[in-house]
């Protein structure tokens, strides 16, 4: 009986210890788990921002008559955040494609849900990443806000 009894206790510790060793490895294991969704979230997240920080969408964002005052402040961070300078001009003459930063301080000057700060930051903002665009960034800016009608 004593043989008995030692095996019977030597299987019971060993399904013991098969139970412990299968407790501490399972958390583990879901942490693992869960740290990968982590990352694939966090990837996501990212692909996102770059998605929604492409000049495109921010112009869209700038141009549409219905965008909130927030949005428009956060479509000009961004632009400002993602894409400060424009192109260098041409000996004297502007780079053809600044004329679509040109064509962003015209509609935000017009557009109805912006306010003096929202303009003032982001027009200072860009002369300070582009000084040889001062000229025509003021000229954009008066020229939006003489076709406003105030």
């Amino acid at each position: 009986m004593d043989i008995v009894l030692l095996v019977k206790s030597v299987v019971g510790l060993a399904i013991i210890l098969g139970f412990l060793i299968l407790i501490l490895v399972l958390p583990q294991r879901r942490e693992k788990k869960r740290e990968e969704e982590r990352k694939k979230e966090e990837e996501n997240r990212e692909k996102k921002e770059l998605d929604d920080t492409s000049f495109e969408k921010l112009y869209a964002i700038i141009k549409h008559r219905a965008s909130t005052t927030g949005e428009l402040q956060s479509a000009l961070e961004l632009l400002i955040k993602y894409h400060p300078t424009i192109h260098k001009k041409l000996g004297i003459r502007a780079h053809p494609e600044s004329d679509v930063y040109m064509d962003i301080i015209f509609k935000l000057c017009r557009h109805k849900n912006t306010n003096k700060n929202i303009t003032i930051a982001f027009i200072s903002q860009l002369e300070k990443s582009n000084p040889e665009y001062k000229k025509e960034i003021n000229d954009a800016m008066m020229r939006g806000l003489n076709s406003r009608g105030i």
